[in-house]
């Protein structure tokens, strides 16, 4: 049964982290409960819907503020697919900007109080980009054909160090869907788990009272100015990801 208690009183700064089972379901001996995680992730992907439905509908010339958000995320998007694509990359933004709105709506949805935030757990973030990984190497071999193989040999490479040069690009291009996925996993969960000890701190000085009553303003200045960066850095995560796709989207195009 679900602890009511693991929800709103943590211990430790690691148990914000903790998978817990909400719903608990077997099929065939196969495990699909739905969890906190597949709960925030559902609800990341309906807000992200339910605000664009609300920005679409009714469009003005003269944007509003929900409308000049909206096309300033399209902005950055595009303006990533433009400069690191090229014209070719406008048949897979609609991809892209799918996985920048999820990763962005995740980040922030993780930062509402007693939230759960998905993109903290390598199993997230390391499937999302082993899903991504996947699909751009399809469209290397349904753009090149046998021929993609070459982008693990460069060219003018002299024949007795072939086969360490190809060990290498081998191993480095494995290695693109771990640094992505670490990269978002980890930068997400520092940054809430600095956020969990400094408003503990807080909490603490407020329960001794005393002097320390007037104290804890500093490390409560010290959580909002936190806040504000953690904010930023769920934009900046987000973004980087979705960099990252392209820079790599483009590799397999070009051939370099």
């Amino acid at each position: 049964m679900y602890n009511i208690n693991k929800l709103f009183f943590l211990a430790s700064p690691l148990e914000q982290f903790e998978i817990i089972p909400l719903l608990p379901l077997e099929v065939f001996g196969l495990n699909i409960s739905v969890t906190n995680t597949s709960l925030f992730l559902m609800l990341s992907v309906v807000l992200s819907i339910f605000w664009f439905s609300l920005v679409i509908y009714k469009n003005k010339l003269v944007p509003t503020n929900w409308q000049s958000m909206k096309e300033l995320f399209y902005d950055v998007t595009i303006t990533l697919v433009q400069d690191n694509l090229g014209k070719k990359g406008l048949a897979y933004f609609p991809f892209i900007f799918t996985i920048f709105t999820i990763i962005l709506y995740c980040n922030l949805v993780g930062m509402v109080p007693y939230s759960f935030t998905v993109t903290s757990h390598i199993a997230f973030t390391f499937g999302l980009a082993f899903s991504v990984y996947i699909g751009i190497n399809i469209i290397g071999f349904q753009t090149h054909g046998i021929k993609f193989f070459t982008i693990f040999l460069p060219k003018g490479v002299p024949l007795f160090i072939v086969p360490l040069v190809v060990a290498i690009e081998f191993v480095s291009y494995i290695v693109k869907v771990f640094t992505i996925s670490i990269r978002l996993f980890a930068n997400m969960t520092s940054g809430h788990t600095l956020l969990k000890i400094i408003a503990g701190f807080v909490w603490t000085m407020i329960s001794i009272g005393s002097v320390f009553l007037y104290l804890q303003i500093i490390p409560l200045i010290l959580l909002l100015a936190l806040v504000g960066l953690e904010i930023g850095i769920a934009f900046l995560q987000a973004y980087v990801f979705t960099l990252l796709t392209c820079i790599y989207l483009n590799d397999v195009l070009e051939m370099h």
